[in-house]
């Protein structure tokens, strides 16, 4: 999406925690320039929303059940390399050990940040 696109960012959210997935969507529900495009509980749930939408930008939990955050990074990234992810995960480290652990990741977003450092975050990358 360029700075002269008027269209909407396109978000897809992903993650395992219920109360996560909730209050992200309501965060992200609530800004004009985003249209949330889906939610997902894990990885594979993850990859058949990615194709069916083709978001702009995937807000990513790292630890997850059936398939985690590091191997739905690799395949979104290896299918659709325009696609922006923002790892959203309480993992120890940040953007450096997120991708020295394999993730491939546009940004990283600690999940004790508040809302404003989410979005900021978004915003930075797209």
């Amino acid at each position: 999406m360029t700075s002269s696109t008027t269209s909407a960012l396109r978000v897809l959210v992903v993650d395992d925690h219920e109360l996560t997935r909730c209050t992200l969507k309501l965060a992200l529900e609530f800004q004009s320039h985003i249209k949330l495009v889906g939610v997902a509980s894990n990885g594979r749930e993850a990859i058949a929303l990615v194709q069916q939408h083709q978001p702009d930008l995937v807000v990513l939990d790292l630890h997850m059940p059936i398939m985690d955050g590091w191997k739905t990074s690799q395949e979104i990234k290896r299918k659709y390399p325009q696609i922006k992810i923002v790892a959203y995960s309480a993992a120890d480290g940040g953007k450096a050990k997120a991708q020295a652990n394999g993730a491939v990741i546009d940004a990283f977003c600690e999940k004790g940040a508040c809302t404003k450092s989410l979005l900021e975050t978004i915003r930075k990358i797209v």
